[in-house]
C-alpha cells in the first residue's frame, strides 16, 4: 500500500463514522490538530503511540500503524501554484507579502530563516460581527545562517549586529 492510499482509506473511514477533525485529534493526542491532520493527510508522522491510537481507532492493520510512523515524502500531491482556493490563498500571502515578512524579520533578528521544523501553529475561530475570522499563529525558531570561513572579527552566524 501507498501512503496516499493510506491517506484515502483514513478520509474515508472518517467521512463513513461522520467523525470530526477534533474527535480523531482527541483520541490520537499528543501533538497540535494541525500536525496530527497534516500525519493523517500524509505530511507528517506520528510517534509509535499515537500511531498505536491512530490504528485502534480507524482499525488499521500493523503495516499501515507502522506506515504512520514512517517520515513521509512531504510536500507531494500539490501542484505548484496550487490549485485548490483555500491553499492558493496561503500562497498568495507568501508572494504578496513574503517580501515584507523576509525584511521584517531580516531586521529583528539578522540573516537567517524562520524554521518550519523547530515551529508550532495554531487554527482558532474568532468572532466577528461582519463574519467569523480565521486566526492563525505560527512560531518558529530563527536560524542564522553560518558564514563559512569567518575569522578575526568576522561573525560566524548571521544573528543580528548591534
Amino acid at each position: 500500500m501507498k501512503r496516499e492510499d493510506l491517506t484515502e482509506k483514513l478520509l474515508d473511514i472518517k467521512r463513513e463514522k461522520g467523525w470530526s477533525w477534533k474527535h480523531i485529534c482527541e483520541k490520537i493526542g499528543g501533538y497540535s490538530e494541525v500536525l496530527i491532520v497534516g500525519a493523517i493527510m500524509g505530511q507528517m508522522k506520528l510517534t509509535k503511540p499515537q500511531a498505536a491510537n491512530a490504528g485502534e481507532l480507524f482499525g488499521l492493520s500493523k503495516a499501515e500503524v507502522a506506515m504512520l510512523n514512517e517520515v513521509p515524502m512531504r510536500g507531494t500531491g500539490t501542484p505548484m501554484p496550487p490549485t485548490d482556493p483555500l491553499i492558493y490563498r496561503f500562497y498568495e500571502m507568501v508572494m504578496v507579502n513574503g517580501p515584507a515578512w523576509k525584511a521584517l524579520i531580516e531586521e529583528e533578528f539578522g540573516d537567517g530563516i524562520m524554521s518550519a521544523i523547530d515551529f508550532d501553529m495554531g487554527i482558532e475561530r474568532v468572532a466577528n460581527p461582519k463574519g467569523d475570522r480565521v486566526k492563525i499563529t505560527m512560531s518558529g525558531k530563527f536560524l542564522p545562517y553560518k558564514y563559512y570561513g569567518a575569522s578575526g572579527n568576522v561573525p560566524e552566524y548571521g544573528f543580528k549586529e548591534e
